[in-house]
C-alpha cells in the first residue's frame, strides 16, 4: 500500500501563487509516476500535471505556463508550484501516484491522497 499525504492548499488572490506538496510513504519502491488532479465543486476530477521519475511531464492545456510539476525521487515527493492563479482554479487538488513510465498511462493501481482545497478569490 501506498500513501500520499498533500499539503499547501488554502485562500489566495487571483494572480497570486500557491506551492502544493505531497509526500508518499508505505510500498513506495512501486511508485514511478506521480501527478495531481482537481475537483471543482459540479464537476469531473481532471489531470492538472504529472510527472515520471525519469522527469518526463504533462500538463492540462488549462494551466501549461502558469503550473510547475517537479519532484523528489529521494524523498518521493511532488510539488505543484501554482502562479497567475485564477479563480476557475478553484477546486480540491488530489495527488496521485502509480507504477507507469509513462505520463500517458496508468499501469495497476492509482493511488490517491485525501485532497487539500485550493481557493482563489476575484
Amino acid at each position: 500500500q501506498v500513501q500520499l499525504v498533500e499539503s499547501g492548499g488554502g485562500l489566495v488572490q487571483a494572480g497570486g501563487s500557491l506551492r502544493l506538496s505531497c509526500a508518499a510513504s508505505g510500498t513506495i519502491f512501486s511508485i514511478n509516476a506521480m501527478g495531481w488532479y482537481r475537483q471543482a465543486a459540479g464537476k469531473q476530477r481532471e489531470l492538472v500535471a504529472r510527472i515520471t521519475k525519469g522527469g518526463s511531464t504533462k500538463y492540462a492545456d488549462s494551466v501549461k505556463d502558469r503550473f510547475t510539476i517537479s519532484r523528489d525521487n529521494a524523498k518521493v515527493t511532488v510539488y505543484l508550484q501554482m502562479s497567475s492563479l485564477k479563480p476557475e482554479d478553484t477546486a480540491v487538488y488530489y495527488c496521485s501516484a502509480d507504477s507507469s513510465q509513462y505520463v500517458n498511462i496508468i499501469v495497476g493501481v492509482q493511488y490517491w491522497g485525501q485532497g487539500t482545497q485550493v481557493t482563489v478569490s476575484s
